[in-house]
């Protein structure tokens, strides 16, 4: 069976995750792989740029390296990132048939499509000097968390996917920052809150522990400043490639501040035409981002939302930028009911219409999840 077929077999979004399940299955296969150095990236924003980031000053400074992101928005290629190219199918084959003997057929059908993407992945990965890998759930129990790490990277921890991690920050945060190990590296926070229980962790676990002001001089604050500005780059994103320099820095990666590579990678941001920014966005800490971004400015928003997100919230929250909303339909029995959504716009005092064409001396922001970009882009809407 091709591994296109096999993970066609698997769901996407599960409501209970077992998470005894990788690492006893990782266990018994574990003598079949030779491992990398692993950077382990969690949060709640913000962790493929910064993965990207960090991914690109390695390769720059001539190590190979691999990077895991999830989920994919066009091709399941785009998961699994090496040297600066998206995997080929004939590599992705075969790592499937080589797992496919590792796993007995019990295992092999009890993997989640996530866990199971998570073990082609590294390997794919197995020549690399380095792996830049992203959690896809919490930490803790994300089953990333299986592999030794060398360095744990924490961006933006807030609230969300609260059924999953819990329903308060702290919650949230614990399941988060229990993933480190003997070395991590938090990013800027909003909420004083996820520095006091990341530090309080970090004791307990005999942790040694990084905020990136620690890491980075004033000089090296300035260049990056510098850079990330003549790069275009918003606020966050600039935030992002000083955590991943920092990272480079504990790793002792030499890396040219002034010639960083500021790719970016599907998802945040991203200049997908002239007039057209897309935005995998779906919490309001990404929304308060955007409007930081846009800020003085109007867009028209493309949007919709899965019903079980704060999308009352983060309407609010971008309303200052929106010219009008136009809906998006989206095919996912997930998506929150067209006549739910506009209740709220109505009352946000948001107009909006359906979407229907891209008119090309206004300017559009299409957000609300990753589902959402890749409705609008497979629908060649541009």
């Amino acid at each position: 069976m091709t591994l296109r077929s096999f993970l066609a077999q698997k769901p996407l979004y599960y409501s209970h995750i077992d998470t005894t399940r990788m690492p006893r299955i990782f266990a018994r296969i574990a003598v079949h792989f030779s491992l990398p150095k692993i950077v382990h990236i969690v949060g709640t924003n913000g962790k493929g740029t910064t993965g990207r980031f960090l991914a690109n000053m390695l390769r720059h400074a001539g190590y190979r390296v691999g990077h895991y992101s999830s989920p994919h928005i066009i091709s399941f290629n785009e998961r699994i990132w090496i040297d600066g190219h998206d995997s080929h199918d004939d590599m992705l084959e075969a790592a499937h048939r080589k797992l496919m003997r590792w796993l007995n057929d019990d295992d092999a059908k009890a993997l989640s499509y996530f866990e199971y993407a998570t073990l082609l992945a590294m390997i794919c990965f197995q020549e690399c000097d380095y792996v830049v890998l992203e959690a896809g759930l919490g930490g803790e129990y994300d089953a990333t968390n299986v592999f030794p790490k060398v360095l744990s990277l924490f961006t933006p921890i807030a609230y969300d996917h609260q059924d999953f991690l819990g329903a308060d920050l702290q919650s949230i945060v614990r399941t988060k920052c229990n993933s480190m190990t003997h070395c991590a590296i938090i990013g800027r926070q909003r909420y004083d809150e996820v520095e006091i229980t990341c530090k309080l962790i970090a004791e307990k676990r005999n942790c040694r522990l990084y905020r990136v002001d620690d890491v980075l001089c004033a000089s090296e604050q300035k260049a990056l400043k510098q850079r990330a500005h003549t790069a275009g780059l918003a606020l966050y994103l600039q935030e992002n490639l000083s955590l991943a320099f920092a990272a480079a820095k504990v790793l002792k990666v030499p890396c040219d501040i002034a010639a960083l590579d500021t790719e970016l990678p599907w998802g945040r941001l991203y200049p997908f035409r002239k007039n057209i920014t897309l935005d995998v966005g779906h919490n309001p800490l990404a929304a308060e981002a955007i409007v930081k971004a846009f800020e003085g400015s109007k867009v028209i928003l493309v949007y919709n939302s899965y019903a079980d997100k704060e999308y009352v919230s983060v309407l609010g929250i971008l309303k200052p930028i929106i010219e009008h909303v136009e809906i998006l339909a989206v095919d996912d029995e997930r998506i929150v009911m067209q006549s739910a959504l506009e209740a709220t716009l109505r009352q946000l005092d948001i107009a909006y219409r359906c979407f229907e064409a891209i008119d090309a001396k206004k300017n559009y922001l299409v957000f609300g999840s990753f589902k959402v970009v890749e409705a609008f882009v497979r629908g060649a809407y541009a």
